[in-house]
């Protein structure tokens, strides 16, 4: 037995035993390594890397400075959206700051935790302190296209504190023109008493959420993922036909498992 699969079984999760299932097993073979070089050709090596690195991180500066420079459509401002105290409109989602971040987060009415959306509990779960963005006259908001009773039993249950809301009834309007099921994170700006959106992305282009991602990438085995460019005997067990998902394991998506294990009540 490995040492993460020693980690992992070790641990007491109620109901069911905790294990990443034909993920990590005494079966699977031990991952294959870089070659190994002394040091000087390991620094030439990481040289050559990083100024293709600092030149991705230029043009990523260059794409930031081309999204400040979009144009902007507005928007109802007196859509209304379900938070605590009942029916308030887009407007009141800025708190009174200047912008607003929404994220569409996909909803499946009348499952349980176990069944809500993974990838949507990967992205807004990793968003955690949001001092940052206030001090840049930013408030940053969930809005999920469930309904809001139902939906913040998920948000207390996962320990989030961002504002959260239903739109439930108003995400194709919010989305107009888009796939409203689909997640989104979407931008926008207020002129007093009218709101402008600026910018919106989905699919991949929502991994800025997740330092996660960042963190994998910068690993010799990255994601793990079968999508990957790796060489060959590089461990990549993640989206594989034996386990199709990559941010769900045991039946859960996997941010829920910490929390059952913290004796939060399950739905």
């Amino acid at each position: 037995m490995n040492a993460l699969t020693a980690t992992i079984s070790n641990r007491h999760v109620p109901h069911r035993e905790y294990r990443m299932e034909e993920v990590v097993n005494d079966e699977a073979p031990d991952p294959a390594l870089p070659p190994l070089v002394d040091r000087k050709t390991w620094e030439e090596a990481r040289e050559a890397l990083f100024a293709r690195e600092k030149a991705h991180t230029r043009e990523g500066d260059a794409i930031a400075a081309a999204r400040r420079r979009l144009p902007m459509v507005e928007v109802d401002a007196t859509i209304e959206v379900i938070g605590p105290d009942g029916p308030v409109t887009l407007l009141d989602v800025f708190e009174g700051r200047t912008q607003l971040i929404g994220y569409y987060h996909a909803w499946w009415p009348g499952k349980p935790a176990a069944e809500q959306c993974e990838g949507c509990t990967f992205f807004n779960s990793q968003v955690r302190e949001l001092s940052y963005l206030h001090s840049r006259d930013i408030t940053y908001a969930t809005l999920c296209k469930g309904p809001y009773q139902e939906s913040i039993r998920y948000r207390d249950f996962l320990g989030l504190d961002m504002p959260w809301y239903s739109v439930e009834k108003t995400a194709p309007r919010l989305l107009e023109g888009r796939d409203w099921q689909r997640h989104h994170l979407v931008c926008y700006v207020r002129d007093g008493s009218r709101v402008f959106e600026t910018y919106y992305t989905g699919g991949r282009g929502v991994e800025v959420m997740t330092p996660t991602h960042g963190l994998l990438d910068m690993t010799v085995y990255g994601r793990q993922e079968t999508w990957e460019e790796s060489p060959d005997g590089w461990p990549q067990p993640w989206g594989s036909a034996h386990n199709p998902d990559v941010w769900r394991t045991n039946g859960r998506p996997i941010a829920q498992w910490s929390r059952i294990e913290a004796g939060r009540p399950d739905w």
